[in-house]
């Protein structure tokens, strides 16, 4: 599973962004938090996930990948 550090987090819209490794950012929103939910998460903070580039209707995400199962380390 990676691992990541949330760069930006939206609180008022639901959504943020983590950093992976190689530099490029995931979105994730807040149905996606599993575990401490959402309104514990904090910019800076580590947390695992899965990439999932699809939306539930079957397309692929229009803005690139996105992270589902987001949880702390």
């Amino acid at each position: 599973m990676p691992e990541g550090v949330i760069k930006k987090l939206v609180s008022d819209r639901g959504f943020g962004f983590i950093s992976q490794s190689d530099g490029v950012d995931v979105f994730f929103h807040h149905t996606s938090v599993v575990d401490e939910g959402f309104d514990n998460l904090q910019e800076g903070q580590a947390v695992e996930y899965t990439i999932d580039d699809e939306d539930p209707s079957g397309r692929r995400g229009k803005k690139g990948p996105r992270a589902v199962g987001v949880k702390p380390v």
